[in-house]
């Protein structure tokens, strides 16, 4: 996690704290197979100061990067925590999903 004070890089002045100019902010990097999938799940629990995107290397798994940023450090901190149990559970989702799918066999007969 980092404390920014300083302006943005165009100009403006930095978002949070109203009083003090503060924003705490926290980048999240997770690494999997259904990196497109996950990111499509928590996305749309996203606030105008959550980011969610996938990066991706040459023919490597998916990388779900979520930047996140509060205005206090609690809230920064609750958000995380929110943000990593729906993370869990959409990457589970897909995890049981694609196990379902690959054990699926073709059930039907010619009649």
């Amino acid at each position: 996690m980092t404390d920014e004070r300083s302006a943005s890089d165009d100009g403006s002045p930095p978002r949070g704290d109203a009083t003090t100019g503060a924003t705490r902010s926290a980048t999240l990097r997770t690494t999997l197979a259904d990196a497109d999938i996950v990111a499509a799940a928590v996305r749309p629990d996203n606030t105008p100061e959550i980011e969610t995107r996938v990066e991706r290397e040459a023919d490597g798994p998916g990388t779900v990067v979520t930047t996140v940023e509060r205005s206090t450090t609690g809230g920064l901190r609750t958000t995380v925590d929110d943000y990593a149990v729906n993370l869990a559970v959409a990457r589970d989702v897909a995890q049981h999903a694609n196990r379902h799918a690959d054990t699926q066999t073709d059930t039907t007969h010619d009649q």
